[in-house]
């Protein structure tokens, strides 16, 4: 700094901070010795903004009488902002884990009098942080509670709770709801544009899949995870995921790698981020060297921890990593008390926390210890109980990784059952309707002859308005047919004889452009042609000619097609073949335009009385009746018409975003 520039800044900078001094002081002798009870919340209210980054003790202790004091003048929304504010610096600093839930605890206690959802919503968050390190089941049951209070506008806040209660279930091994949790925080995140938490997110998936002994994925996850990282200048990351993956080298067994990225991982470390991470690293590192026989760098990474480890009361995490590292390095130089002191308070340490590797882990260092000092009885029953724990986690991880792949699909079978259940009821429900107003009509019938004559005329002329409607929709659909032909005819006779004709004197004159234009012409007008009147039916029948249709579709549209084919020759006359091939054209018509679909099926099925016809798709499905009653909509309109003129039913199963089935039943004579 030049020196002019100390002379005059210094004594400005020495100025502030005694005056920021005086005005702390003040606030203090108000809030000391008033009697005013408003005063004195407005005095602590404004030490506690002075003191919020630069005096944690003085800012706690004037936070615990702030909420006190809210509560006694019934401004709980003032107490559950404090407390809430309170609570990192309580767990961060001071560690307080179990005082800051008590104190959550004691504004919840009065949550209906709290107006503000989203304050409701954070204080349990909140509780559901400091709970994370004491009691994993409480934590999910807080998040929970979180998000049942945030509403839309607190996204971020939802996506927090997700991720966090995520992190909960897979701890717990509970791997479809932290799957589905990690999922919906990583959507929340990306339409925030928080990339920072969308790589946490990514981060909960990957410890799911290396739980669950999926390692080659985890492997590829966290390799894709750690380039992101680097890519979006957040490095202070890396240290964590260099963490997980030594882990992961430790479970398989590859002790090379395991050190490597125990390295790795304390060159990258930064303390602003977790300061304890230093411990859950170095802890590591101890018990490989340990392990390996290495005392020397044992004793060394011991040395670092200890002083570290003193500042540390409540994170149970860091007393695990810890107590397994002493326990460990005492095994390795033979001192087997302190050993089997240290190695039960990681088995408590990991059974507070739920941990199941870390209590597995546990259970087989004491069985070993115990083998070491001769006691064979007490080595015995912690190998069995290890044993135990090992088959269930193995038995789980096999279970839970069918559950991951399968429950998709039971969900949408489930919701397909309660979608037909939901039409079989609407549809009982409209038939009692119906038997009602029968027997309504029915029980007047004698006093309303005269009405049941006039309704009876008015069906019968509805019937036959609807009879020659359907007879002419009949006729039209076969004039429709025949203009077809017509016009696919004289195209290909007429338009496309012309054609071949200018072809070949173009061909004779050597201008190979104008070739090619005539070449592609032929082909749209053939196309055209093929479109109007399906020739193919004359010339191979329609069960070739569906197949055709099929192969045509499969191999010029991005649509996958499987099929069944039976064969129907000769079982309708050419007008019916015609409506056949067209209702199956006109279905996958609809499906390529509409249906944003991947994949179809269809099936032809021939049977003794009927021949049944079904076309399935993948796509993003539609409300029937909504389509049905749209007047723009023809597609379904025109179907239903061609199945009456085959005298066959119809039936239509679809719900958005789960597909279509389209099934036609046309009786054989």
């Amino acid at each position: 700094m030049p020196k002019k520039f100390s002379i005059v800044v210094m004594p400005l900078l020495l100025v502030s901070i005694f005056s920021n001094a005086q005005d702390l002081q003040h606030y203090k002798n108000i809030a000391d010795t008033t009697s005013d009870d408003l005063l004195k919340l407005e005095s602590i209210d404004s030490i506690l903004s002075k003191t919020f980054r630069f005096d944690p003790e003085t800012f706690i202790n004037y936070s615990f009488e702030y909420i006190d004091l809210a509560k006694k003048l019934d401004s709980f929304d003032l107490a559950a902002k404090k407390a809430i504010s309170l609570q990192r610096p309580l767990t961060r600093v001071n560690n307080g884990l179990g005082k800051a839930i008590t104190i959550l605890n004691g504004v919840l206690a009065h949550k209906y009098k709290i107006n503000d959802s989203t304050l409701l919503g954070k204080l349990y968050l909140k509780k559901g942080d400091a709970n994370f390190r004491l009691d994993l089941k409480a934590a999910i049951q807080d998040y929970t509670l979180a998000l049942n209070h945030f509403s839309v506008k607190d996204s971020v806040f939802s996506a927090d709770a997700y991720l966090f209660r995520g992190q909960a279930n897979s701890n717990l091994g509970m791997v479809v709801g932290a799957s589905e949790d990690f999922k919906k925080a990583y959507a929340f995140y990306e339409s925030l544009k928080n990339y920072r938490y969308m790589c946490l997110a990514q981060q909960g998936k990957i410890t799911m899949f290396c739980k669950n002994g999926f390692y080659e994925k985890a492997k590829k996850e966290r390799d894709d995870l750690i380039s992101k990282l680097i890519e979006l200048n957040l490095d202070e990351y890396l240290s964590t995921e260099y963490y997980n993956q030594a882990l992961d080298y430790k479970r398989i067994g590859n002790d090379k790698l395991e050190l490597e990225f125990l390295q790795k991982a304390d060159e990258n470390h930064n303390d602003s981020l977790n300061p304890n991470m230093f411990i859950y690293i170095h802890s590591k590192l101890a018990e490989y060297y340990s392990i390996h026989g290495d005392i020397k760098n044992a004793e060394e990474e011991i040395q670092l921890i200890e002083p570290r480890y003193q500042e540390v009361t409540e994170d149970r995490y860091a007393e695990l990593n810890y107590s397994g590292a002493k326990a460990t390095y005492s095994k390795a130089i033979g001192d087997y008390e302190k050993s089997l002191n240290y190695a039960k308070n990681k088995l408590a340490a990991a059974k507070d926390l739920g941990y199941e590797e870390e209590i597995l882990d546990a259970h087989f260092m004491i069985s070993e210890i115990y083998k070491e000092m001769g006691n064979y009885k007490k080595s015995l029953e912690n190998k069995d109980i290890y044993s135990s724990i090992r088959d269930s986690i193995y038995n789980r991880a096999n279970a839970n990784s069918l559950a991951y792949h399968q429950t998709k699909f039971e969900i949408q079978e489930k919701e397909k059952e309660l979608v037909e259940k939901n039409s079989n009821i609407q549809l009982l429900e409209r038939n009692s309707q119906t038997f009602k107003n029968l027997m309504f009509f029915v029980s007047l019938a004698f006093m309303l002859i005269f009405g049941i004559v006039l309704l009876y005329r008015n069906r019968q002329n509805l019937k036959s308005k609807k009879n020659l409607q359907e007879e002419f929709s009949q006729k039209l659909l076969v004039s429709q047919e025949q203009e077809r032909m017509r016009i696919s005819k004289d195209l290909h006779d007429g338009v496309g004889q012309q054609l071949l004709l200018l072809k070949n004197k173009l061909i004779a004159s050597g201008d190979e452009n104008a070739k090619k234009m005539v070449d592609t012409t032929i082909d749209e007008v053939r196309n055209i042609s093929r479109d109007l009147h399906p020739f193919a039916l004359q010339e191979l029948g329609i069960t070739k000619a569906i197949e055709h249709t099929l192969t045509q579709i499969d191999e010029n549209t991005t649509l996958f097609i499987s099929s069944e084919i039976d064969n129907i020759d000769n079982i309708f006359s050419p007008e019916e073949e015609v409506n056949i091939y067209r209702i199956v054209q006109e279905s996958l018509s609809n499906i390529i335009k509409h249906a944003k679909a991947e994949a179809s099926k269809v099936l032809v099925k021939k049977f003794t009385n009927n021949i049944t016809i079904s076309i399935k798709d993948n796509g993003v499905g539609f409300d029937f009746t909504e389509k049905y009653k749209d007047k723009k909509s023809l597609g379904l309109k025109t179907l239903l018409e061609r199945t009456k003129f085959l005298n066959g039913q119809m039936k239509v199963v679809s719900r958005r975003e789960n597909g279509t089935t389209l099934e036609f039943k046309f009786p054989v004579q």
